[in-house]
């Protein structure tokens, strides 16, 4: 049982602001971190999926990670995960050791995702080198596991042998299978550990099981509404109503996949933030598409 506390909330599967010239948009990154905290978020994770991070660079990444943790500034208790893991171990070391420099709370690292056969050992070795060599005292490794777009997943013996190897330094696990009873059954069997659900509509099932909170793209825009449905959880109250509401929420955006383009357009046309563009080979919506679903989600969240 790890002594330390484990990372719960809700958490923003952050964009990532560009130029138009499809570089990082530093300036605009502490803004965005402020928003967040500012409508309830706990935290934010930088350059996970929605955050477009395995289109960016090495320097690019250091470059992001370092403007995002300039809320610790003014925003000390907002917490800040660090989206990791690249088939490189050296540099998924580099960038773990570089983010705790920086304060930052957690990495959620990706499995090596190129060498789809590797065995359950050879996964167990990637990831004990990674968690002894950069996760330091009081920093948490959270496993992310999104086998439909890495194309390996985190087997639950795997989970086992870290949780129990190093209590401390693994944290849990980002699921964003989108697998109700695959988020139930590893929060009922990981209880002093973090499970944190990438999909809206399995907030309210999953923390009834046990699992932290939440990590989501659509948490740039309900972070309000998913923050109501985790206090009133924590309060023993009947959440039915709010996850309806973020469930609705969550329909306006299932044809809209993958999310990046659409939130940031939405939040372009809901928030008055600049219209980032992303990187290839993603491409953006058109304002129509992004004005129909940004009128869809006021009703729904009025």
């Amino acid at each position: 049982m790890p002594l330390t506390e484990k990372l719960s909330g809700v958490y923003v599967a952050a964009v990532t602001p560009l130029t138009p010239g499809l570089t990082p948009a530093l300036e605009y990154i502490p803004k965005l971190m402020r928003f967040y905290a500012d409508r309830g978020a706990q935290g934010a994770l930088i350059l996970g999926t929605t955050g477009e991070g395995p289109s960016f660079g090495l320097d690019e990444r250091r470059a992001i990670y370092r403007a995002a943790a300039e809320i610790k500034a003014d925003h000390p208790d907002f917490s800040l995960l660090a989206g990791t893991g690249i088939p490189s171990l050296e540099d998924t070391i580099t960038l773990n050791r570089f983010v705790f420099e920086l304060g930052y709370d957690g990495a959620v690292v990706l499995p090596p995702y190129y060498f789809r056969t590797a065995s359950e050992d050879g996964l167990y070795a990637w990831f004990s080198q990674v968690i002894e060599a950069s996760i330091p005292e009081g920093g948490k490794l959270l496993g992310y596991h999104f086998p439909q777009v890495a194309g390996v997943g985190l087997s639950t013996p795997l989970l086992t042998r870290l949780a129990s190897d190093y209590p401390e330094q693994f944290g849990g696990i980002k699921d964003s299978s989108g697998d109700l009873a695959h988020g139930q059954e590893t929060a009922r069997d990981f209880p002093y550990h973090s499970v944190l659900v990438g999909s809206d509509r399995l907030m309210s099932a999953v923390l009834s099981a046990g699992g932290a909170g939440c990590i989501t793209a659509l948490a740039n825009l309900i972070s309000p509404l998913l923050r109501e449905i985790y206090e009133q959880h924590e309060l023993g109250n009947d959440t039915s109503a709010f996850q309806q509401k973020a469930d609705a929420a969550r329909s306006v955006l299932d044809d809209m996949a993958p999310f990046p383009a659409a939130i940031k357009g939405l939040l372009a046309e809901m928030h008055d933030f600049p219209l980032w563009p992303v990187k290839p080979p993603l491409l953006s919506f058109s304002a129509n598409r992004i004005k129909a679903a940004a009128e869809k989600l006021r009703r729904i969240l009025e």
